[in-house]
């Protein structure tokens, strides 16, 4: 873990040194550079510590609220949400959602449909306004 840990730091810090980032809108599926977390914050797989994110809300070329998306598919689980993109089905794992730099965006998948980024949204704004209960633990 600790070389991986290094991995990732030499690629944030080249990340950083970005002198542009791309162009991207809402509701566009990117490949994103999130990197190696602490606990249960989802982590990025591959040499690019990426995985799919889903671009909820653009507040300036340069950050954006993303959620990250996995091949597992959990049923009636509140906070992952199945979707249909690309003839394959996913989820958007809703709470893991959170600000992200645009310089972490490496490429991008395609654009996920306006009914179902709708349901996201109303489904973000529940969890995270309180209309759904907190879980007991």
């Amino acid at each position: 873990m600790e070389q991986n840990l290094d991995q990732w730091n030499d690629l944030k810090k080249k990340l950083n040194i970005q002198p542009k980032s791309p162009s991207f809108e809402e509701r566009e599926i990117w490949w994103c550079s999130i990197g190696l977390n602490v606990g249960h914050e989802e982590n990025g797989k591959s040499e690019l510590f990426s995985r799919p994110v889903l671009v909820v809300r653009k507040f300036n070329r340069h950050i954006f609220l993303g959620i990250p998306l996995t091949s597992k598919i959990k049923e009636h689980h509140k906070f992952y949400h199945k979707i249909h993109f690309k003839d394959k089905e996913q989820s958007v794992m809703l709470s893991q959602a959170r600000v992200w730099e645009s310089k972490r965006l490496t490429r991008i998948k395609g654009k996920l449909s306006a009914e179902q980024f709708r349901e996201i949204r109303i489904l973000l704004s529940k969890i995270v306004l309180g209309d759904y209960p907190a879980p007991h633990f």
